[in-house]
């Protein structure tokens, strides 16, 4: 049977100028492109076109850190302390799996949590925040979910310069998050 475009793992070639090659299309594309590829739940491998190393991890990284650096960050400064606290600890070899089912758990329990948020605020003067809050929380969900699209991001989140606006957020988040481990009990 031919394998037709879009069936098994792609493979992209990196090389030493950090163009990547697509050899499943023939061409050249960016991170971007591996960004999408992710989000639609499109499986690749990156090699080193040189030595043929396989540098998905190097790659996967570099594409967390660009979509850090546009300003709407995931990952929050002690979680990242804390994670690189665990290099060189005696638990680092269980940290990649914890994450993982972490990780599958929280997908796993997205739709949950979003009508029992949904039901928590209908009707009352939080129902605008809590919608912001579940919109910034389904876009991480995505960031994770094979074949799922970017959700919008047009007023999921305030201004930089709204630091009120920032600050009632943050309470709300809070509170989310008691409500989902009370959930979770």
């Amino acid at each position: 049977m031919k394998k037709q475009q879009g069936d098994g793992v792609v493979v992209i070639k990196k090389y030493a100028n950090r163009r990547l090659y697509n050899t499943e299309s023939s061409s050249y594309i960016t991170l971007e492109h591996l960004a999408a590829m992710t989000r639609a739940g499109r499986e690749f491998k990156v090699v080193d076109a040189k030595t043929d190393e396989d540098i998905t991890h190097n790659v996967l990284t570099q594409i967390i850190m660009e979509e850090e650096s546009r300003g709407q960050t995931m990952l929050p400064v002690n979680f990242l302390r804390q994670l690189i606290a665990l290099y060189g600890d005696s638990m680092q070899a269980m940290v990649p799996d914890y994450l993982e089912a972490s990780m599958e758990s929280f997908r796993r329990n997205q739709t949950q949590f979003k009508t029992a948020v949904e039901g928590a605020f209908a009707g009352s003067p939080f129902a605008e925040i809590a919608k912001r809050n579940l919109e910034m929380f389904e876009a991480a969900a995505n960031a994770f979910k094979p074949g799922a699209t970017p959700a919008a991001t047009t007023g999921a989140a305030p201004a930089a310069g709204k630091d009120g606006e920032i600050a009632a957020l943050k309470a709300e988040l809070a509170q989310l998050r008691d409500k989902v481990d009370k959930l979770g009990e």
